[in-house]
């Protein structure tokens, strides 16, 4: 059989043909190697020094800026930029740090505020007295108040804030445990249990998110010894109960908590003394136990 060609009509042998064959293309020269370890070592050395400017500019002490790793850096950055663009200069007198020193060491706890979106905007320096934890460090946590809460809590919380934001100046409380440092914790058995008091405030007028912020006192519900020179039996009260909550019996320490005399409690129910935005969540702990 044979086997003739399209194009001239010629007879082709196998794998012939008679179309012009295409020229041989010279071999393209190698291109030069052209290393990335170069171009990556620049990029890391620029965002290094954008860090360490970044770094000198926040408003804390040489020794503090030499301990920052990039991650605290960042965080710390977020946390000033939040507070000014909630704060911006103008907006309140600048007081002076001796006399906020003086102050913190007056408060009972340490002061919150967060953003409409639950974001942390400050926390006073007072808190590693409180949790065992600098600012620095409880920001690595993370950059609301759920990353440090006791995640149980979390939906009661929300729910919580968002009532508070619907109404602002309307104040609310929440009690959880905080997250404090592997020192505390192995010191006293666990993390802090905290009570969370505050209220949403409009900064500026008119009202919007970006210029409301959440204003709170966060008191430990137990003082440790370590928080003063010597416990006091002050600190606390204990009380037995009836299966129903009713007071048995108190220690005579409740008059300096809540100004009643151990008589006066005794065969009256617990209820009767709570909050009623709190009675719901109260009940549910109480049918668990």
């Amino acid at each position: 059989m044979t086997i003739f060609c399209s194009h001239c009509h010629r007879p082709l042998q196998a794998e012939m043909s008679c179309l012009p064959a295409r020229a041989k293309q010279a071999p393209s020269a190698p291109r030069p190697f052209r290393s990335t370890k170069s171009a990556s070592k620049a990029r890391r050395d620029q965002i290094n020094a954008e860090l360490q400017a970044l770094r000198s500019l926040l408003p804390i002490s040489a020794q503090e800026k030499e301990r920052l790793s990039y991650l605290h850096t960042m965080a710390l950055v977020c946390l000033r930029l939040r507070g000014a663009q909630l704060f911006p200069p103008g907006l309140a007198p600048p007081a002076g740090p001796a006399l906020g020193t003086e102050l913190l060491s007056l408060l009972p706890g340490f002061l919150l505020v967060l953003s409409a979106d639950s974001k942390l905007v400050y926390i006073s320096e007072n808190v590693a007295e409180v949790l065992g934890l600098s600012v620095v460090e409880l920001l690595a946590q993370g950059d609301t108040v759920f990353d440090i809460l006791d995640g149980r809590v979390g939906e009661d919380v929300h729910k919580k804030l968002l009532l508070a934001r619907e109404e602002p100046g309307r104040e609310v409380t929440f009690v959880s445990e905080m997250r404090t440092s592997k020192a505390f914790r192995l010191q006293h058995g666990g993390n802090r249990v905290v009570a969370v008091c505050g209220r949403f405030v409009a900064l500026r007028w008119p009202p919007s998110p970006s210029t409301t912020a959440f204003l709170a006192l966060c008191t430990p519900l137990v003082q440790s010894p370590t928080d003063g020179e010597a416990a006091s039996q002050d600190d606390i009260f204990q009380s037995m109960h009836l299966l129903d909550m009713t007071f048995i019996d108190v220690t005579e320490s409740v008059t300096y908590h809540l100004g009643y005399h151990r008589e006066e409690l005794v065969g009256q129910s617990w209820y009767s003394l709570l909050h009623p935005e709190d009675a719901d969540l109260a009940a549910a702990q109480h049918r668990a136990l």
